[in-house]
């Protein structure tokens, strides 16, 4: 999965210029986080976050008229706030690199460079909704968390068993445990009844279910 596959083409964009104001409305208009900031040749100088239109604004707004803090707002425009160092990916990016990049640097967007020009822009929602579909969130089944041996051959021996009595997994992921010997693997498995898939997987050696529900 690479990030041209999920990332929002053609963003939302303002430009050095745009008033602080008129980019908070636009940022609430379309319900984004995130304004990517394009200078006079489309080229990507900048971007605004909600953290950035929050620091815009004093810290003690109660010293402070409407009237006051209108104006300053007024008078800021989107290149006095912006973030400058702005951290980007191309769209052959793969899906966990970006979400790597996003969680080591604590950042919620990633806008996307193609030769030099912004073609997306994908954010920790984005990454939210691929879990959601990765862990098969939306789809109804037996869910099993097992813990399995980390070694070659262990996953094969677990979907052949539940194979052999006519389930079907729909979703299959692994991850490390903090035993260094052991993996565990989520699945869900559709076609079988649970007191079959218990037992199924009771009966293989070295594998232990750690939970089981319908969902």
């Amino acid at each position: 999965m690479l990030i041209k596959d999920q990332m929002t083409p053609n963003p939302i964009c303002g430009h050095p210029e745009t008033p602080v104001a008129e980019a908070q409305a636009l940022m609430q208009e379309h319900h984004i986080r995130h304004l990517p900031i394009l200078d006079a040749d489309d080229k990507l100088v900048g971007l605004i976050t909600q953290r950035s239109l929050m620091q815009a604004v004093p810290e003690d707004l109660s010293q402070f008229s409407p009237f006051v803090i209108n104006y300053i707002l007024a008078k800021l425009q989107a290149h006095n706030i912006m973030v400058r160092d702005v951290i980007t990916v191309d769209p052959d990016t793969t899906i966990e690199e970006a979400a790597r990049i996003m969680a080591d640097k604590k950042i919620g967007c990633l806008p996307v460079l193609q030769d030099g020009d912004l073609v997306g822009i994908i954010s920790d929602n984005d990454l939210f909704n691929i879990m959601v579909e990765l862990l098969g969130a939306r789809r109804a089944g037996l869910r099993i968390t097992v813990l399995q041996p980390d070694r070659a051959g262990e996953v094969a021996r677990l979907t052949r068993a539940i194979d052999e009595k006519g389930g079907y997994l729909s979703v299959f992921v692994t991850y490390p445990t903090p035993d260094p010997d052991t993996w565990a693997s989520v699945v869900k498995v559709t076609g079988v009844p649970k007191d079959t898939l218990v037992e199924t997987v009771n009966n293989l050696t070295e594998i232990r279910i750690q939970d089981v529900r319908k969902v």
